[in-house]
């Protein structure tokens, strides 16, 4: 099957396939309705569809018709019967909440929405219109749902949805004694009113699996009521994908799909969890298999679009360059790159180069060797890394981690000088080992915090940078205690609370750093790794309670940020007089006010720095030296506008300092390495100071751009090979350029100087 259409967000009613319905704990569910439920939840399938059928063809009731409909696949004709439902009952929030629990089942959650809020308007406190907006805002790990759900139980704590919901969240959030304390009362429930148990079964299974429980008791009552429910493997291996462990999902989601092969859901997501193991041929045949059955899942069809698009991409083979080895003599399985056809050869050698030497630091740092290539693939369009990650458009992310596997942006997937790319690789890549070394059981804070720390002290960019609003939610005191900190990443409860759950996470990396050195880190790591939690894990691993941790920690960031923080209102007082200064013309006052903020806001090269006006007021004052001190500055401290960094490189090379110039416009190529002018630029400086192997790189990279002058490309490379002594290489590219452009004299001379 191949998809030849751009990525899509949502489906409409109207096929014939079958959805899964789940289970329906309504009050009002009509008895007849009931007595076929009863067969199908059992597995019963030949007398479950004559029940059904025998209701289609029998009930008055239009609500019947449609639930026995929606049962037996007829989606369309389910959507029909609602409609007249809700049309002969205006004023009932029965019928609409219903059919928007069918929209919910082809993902269409701002139909199901509305019809929930419209049930709500005619009745305020109809349960079931309150547990379809909770399952959307839990879906979406929204906290709303929270208070959705304390709404209902506080109103009526036998509602068995509600502890059931609040069972899934708590495992999402790994509470498990308050998932198991929901599950309790939901089951107690279940009995007595003799409602279906098997979604408390399979979120059992769940706890147990989590608590590293392989063979539940949960799992064999599940199957001896119903031997064809695939969701008590299903259910579990979506609580191991929240947690990353991505292969033991796998292992359960053939088991769902073994004894329920038209589990749609459960072949979707072991093909999308397949492709996470870079098995593409066995994720595309099990997303074929959800698509027939399942039409309307855009992260289904999106991502068989995606294994589509694969035959634009190159896939490279790479070994670890010894070049690259340190003390340990690494010896890495290799590394797999899938690059797109017009980028590949301008990012093989970029890419090649960061993975080899993010694999010896983390080797070294954290005495981990992996065990697998890693494979690292690059998309030049956004929403193609999007769906790769999640299956739909739209996500915020940069990069992300399966395992051995990293996707992320390529340089094009976002405007220019949007983000360091270099910069995300050498994070996703800390990933690799945090999540390898411990089998994927680190926490997420801990995997973020260490991958955010390496970023400032290891990575291609050094220098800590604090976004604003970080800073604001610092002063705020927003920063969680580091037990819960893993909530801010699944269950943000403010604007922006995601971001700073990644820069406080980079923090307590640093605390740690600094306080027990890296072997406090790989303490860490290893009692993630042997099954411990984050209570655990610093309590034998640091020495101190995790309330002593956070009191320390606390101390950490008022040494760091105290004063920073005292001058935050200034700060921006200055930032804005700048600002007004740079638009009146007055360098000056430019000068003053930012030099001011600087000092105020030290390291901050985030969006709103002034470090660029600062430098332009100095260079329109004829002070080129003060200029360039402050532009280096900034770049020091991680600022990387591509822009600015080709002006500072130029000022640097005309003031006789090729060297550093060199260095910073090699670092341009981690932000806008798809610029012809930046290779052609850094290729001559690097030659011109005798750099002849960095240079070749630059020209060979020049050429796979396919640029407008390829004599001259050809030309460059010759030159090259001239000062590397490679007379055959040297002759080789000179021909080429002649064979270009005939006329061309210093191709002509340099080739009659070396057949001399």
């Amino acid at each position: 099957m191949r998809f030849r259409f751009t990525v899509i967000c949502l489906w409409v009613i109207g096929s014939q396939q079958a959805a899964a319905q789940g289970f329906d704990y309504s009050a009002d569910r009509e008895p007849a309705l009931r007595v076929c439920d009863q067969y199908f939840y059992r597995g019963e399938k030949l007398d479950a569809d004559r029940c059904y059928l025998g209701l289609l063809a029998n009930s008055d009731d239009a609500v019947v018709r449609a639930e026995a409909a929606w049962r037996e696949g007829d989606l369309t004709a389910a959507n029909a019967y609602f409609r007249t439902a809700v049309e002969l009952a205006p004023e009932s929030p029965r019928a609409r909440t219903r059919w928007g629990r069918l929209f919910l089942t082809t993902h269409q959650n701002s139909e199901a929405i509305k019809l929930f809020q419209e049930a709500l308007e005619l009745d305020g406190e109809y349960i079931p219109a309150k547990m379809g907006l909770a399952s959307v805002a839990a879906g979406r790990f929204e906290d709303r749902a929270r208070a959705l759900v304390g709404e209902v139980l506080e109103a009526d704590s036998s509602q068995i949805e509600a502890q059931l919901l609040l069972a899934r969240m708590s495992l999402e959030d790994g509470a498990l004694v308050r998932a198991e304390e929901a599950l309790t009362a939901g089951l107690q429930v279940a009995e007595e009113y003799d409602l279906p148990p098997l979604e408390v079964y399979a979120l059992s299974a769940s706890v147990d699996l989590l608590k590293g429980i392989t063979e539940s008791a949960w799992t064999e009552r599940a199957l001896a009521y119903n031997p064809g429910f695939g969701e008590i493997y299903a259910t579990p291996a979506h609580f191991y994908v929240i947690t990353r462990r991505y292969r033991e999902a796998i292992e359960l989601l053939f088991k769902a799909v073994h004894i329920q092969p038209d589990l749609w859901s459960a072949h979707a997501e072991l093909g999308v969890n397949l492709l996470r193991e870079n098995r593409v041929e066995e994720a595309q045949e099990h997303l074929s298999l959800a698509y027939q059955g399942d039409p309307y899942s855009a992260q289904i069809v999106n991502t068989l679009r995606l294994i589509d698009s694969f035959d634009n991409f190159q896939v490279l083979n790479r070994d670890l360059s010894p070049s690259n080895r340190g003390s340990m003599n690494v010896e890495s399985p290799g590394i797999i790159l899938r690059l797109h056809n017009d980028e590949a050869g301008v990012l093989d050698p970029y890419v090649t180069e960061l993975v080899s030497d993010s694999i010896q630091t983390f080797s070294e740092n954290y005495q981990f060797e992996l065990q697998e290539p890693v494979v690292a693939e690059l998309y030049p369009e956004h929403d193609d890394f999007a769906v790769r990650t999640s299956g739909l458009p739209g996500i915020g992310l940069l990069g992300v981690t399966f395992g051995y596997l990293v996707a992320m942006d390529s340089p094009s997937g976002r405007g220019s000088g949007e983000f360091h790319w270099g910069t995300t690789l050498w994070h996703e890549m800390a990933h690799v080992f945090t999540l390898e070394a411990t089998d994927h059981l680190v926490p997420r804070w801990f995997s973020e915090g260490v991958s955010v720390f390496e970023e400032w002290s290891t990575g291609p960019r050094p220098g800590r940078h604090l976004p604003m609003h970080v800073l604001e939610a610092m002063k705020d005191d927003k920063f969680l205690p580091v037990a819960e900190l893993d909530s801010g990443f699944i269950r943000p409860t403010y604007q922006g609370q995601i971001m700073v759950s990644y820069m406080q996470a980079g923090l307590i990396c640093q605390h740690i750093e600094q306080k027990w050195g890296r072997r406090g880190l790989v303490a860490l790591l290893q009692l993630y790794k042997d099954g411990s939690d984050t209570v655990e894990a610093i309590e034998q691993g640091l020495g101190v309670s995790p309330e002593e941790f956070d009191r320390d920690f606390n101390e950490f960031l008022e040494s760091e940020f105290q004063v920073t923080l005292d001058g935050l209102d200034e700060w921006k007082q200055q930032t804005e007089a700048a600002y007004e200064a740079l638009n009146e013309g007055d360098w000056e006052s430019v000068i003053g006010a930012s030099t001011t903020a600087m000092e105020l806001n030290p390291g901050y090269v985030e969006e709103g720095n002034v470090h660029i006006m600062n430098a332009k007021a100095h260079d329109e004052l004829d002070q080129r030296e003060a200029a360039i001190g402050t532009l280096q500055e900034y770049w020091q401290l991680g600022g990387f506008e591509p822009g600015v960094l080709h002006q500072l490189a130029d000022w640097l090379y005309d003031a006789g300092r090729s060297e550093d110039a060199i260095a910073v416009l090699n670092d341009v190529i981690f932000v806008a390495p798809l610029d012809e002018s930046l290779h052609t630029k850094l290729g001559d400086w690097l030659l011109g100071n005798e750099l002849a192997a960095p240079a070749l790189r630059e020209y060979q990279v020049l050429l796979a751009m396919d640029p407008y002058d390829k004599a001259a490309a050809h030309y460059r490379l010759a030159t090259a090979y001239v000062q590397l002594e490679d007379e055959a290489k040297t002759r080789e590219h000179l021909l080429y350029a002649l064979e270009t452009a005939p006329h061309y004299r210093e191709a002509q001379q340099l080739l009659l100087e070396i057949l001399r």
